[in-house]
């Protein structure tokens, strides 16, 4: 078992930084990928980016590439998005989800993930 909790979100004007967390319980943080996804009202929840157990291979949707870092510390169990130069339309509920222990393959579609958090809201205003 696994628990998630998100926090840092909050209201932020365009241009501005933001960087949220996700706090995972249990023993098995460090063999999972961890990843964030949000979802903005009226629309589908989309992946933002993925971080494996193991290896470098960090991807991010084009939609964040260059503005977003994610990262981890497997030694406090926690998840971070750094989120730069945001946008209003970076507006939405943020997701942190952790996937099976040593999973690798496929990452974007949010049916991968085992796990998720509470979600924490990320306002971007004009």
């Amino acid at each position: 078992q696994l628990q998630l909790e998100e926090s840092g979100g909050g209201s932020v004007q365009a241009g501005g930084s933001l960087r949220i967390s996700c706090v995972a319980s249990g023993r098995t943080f460090s063999s999972r990928a961890m990843a964030w996804f949000r979802q903005a009202p009226g629309k589908d929840r989309e992946f933002v980016s993925v971080i494996p157990w193991m290896g470098s291979s960090i991807h991010y949707s084009d939609s964040v590439k260059g503005r977003f870092i994610i990262s981890r510390d497997n030694d406090k169990n926690t998840l971070y998005l750094q989120m730069n130069s945001l946008k209003p339309e970076d507006t939405a509920v943020y997701y942190c989800a952790a996937s099976p222990e040593y999973y690798s393959g496929s990452f974007s579609g949010g049916y991968e993930y085992d796990y998720w958090g509470q979600g924490t809201q990320v306002t971007v205003s004009s």
